[in-house]
């Protein structure tokens, strides 16, 4: 018997619970400031009055295809290049793609790799000889470069990218439109269609009765894709390197 007390009494003390975990000091950190290394275009042989837009998670995609259309529709300008990191990859990718479909005819190149984001964060707490404690931060995130140019390039190169047949491009608005808001005559069958495909074109529709902008087509035609890509494939095709 007093062997079984002892175990159970060592039992428990090891059952105690633990004391809270201290919570970590960077909670009272706050982030000030983010910049990104300066390196250089991955291309060779870019013409000097090459157009570079750096996209960033906060542009606005009107305001940048504004300014890269107006250089682009420019006899001189032969070349542009976006380029975008991080959050900013996704709508560095939907820029170009807009050019293209506006312009057509554009040989491409692609790009990705990483890039160093310098973060500076500062102690929301001030130190008790009134000085602020801050923190650097380094941090690798993937970015992607796309050079468009109206003259041909060298089709061995990594990411080239042929211009693409005007059949090839995306449909225009109306088109789109009227294919959505078709519907069945009244009193005729219609086909059996899975739930999945009855929510895809229910969201179609829902798409269709918005007011589109023409910097948004190509977002459309997106979703669009997205929801119907069982049928058909897109034919941009994007190589990591």
């Amino acid at each position: 018997m007093p062997a079984a007390r002892e175990g159970m009494a060592a039992e428990g003390a090891e059952s105690k619970p633990m004391p809270p975990v201290t919570q970590s000091r960077m909670e009272n950190f706050r982030k000030v400031k983010t910049s990104e290394e300066d390196s250089p275009l991955p291309f060779t042989g870019l013409a000097p009055d090459v157009v570079e837009m750096k996209v960033k998670e906060g542009s606005k995609i009107r305001n940048l295809m504004g300014f890269a259309m107006s250089r682009m529709e420019l006899k001189g300008t032969r070349q542009i290049v976006f380029s975008g990191c991080g959050r900013a990859v996704t709508k560095t990718i939907t820029c170009v793609e807009i050019m293209k479909r506006k312009l057509g005819g554009l040989h491409q190149v692609t790009k990705v790799r990483y890039k160093t984001l310098v973060e500076v964060w500062e102690n929301k707490d001030p130190l008790p000889n009134g000085q602020v404690e801050t923190l650097t931060v380094h941090k690798n995130v993937p970015s992607i470069c796309i050079l468009l140019s109206k003259d041909p390039l060298d089709p061995s190169e990594m990411g080239y990218q042929p211009p693409e047949p005007r059949e090839g491009l995306w449909p225009e608005e109306e088109e789109i439109e009227d294919e959505i808001s078709t519907s069945s005559p009244k009193g005729m069958k219609r086909p059996l269609t899975s739930p999945q495909e009855e929510l895809n074109n229910k969201k179609l529709q829902d798409l269709a009765q918005c007011q589109w902008k023409p910097t948004e087509k190509f977002l459309f035609a997106t979703m669009r894709v997205e929801l119907c890509c069982e049928h058909f494939e897109a034919e941009t095709h994007y190589i990591f390197i």
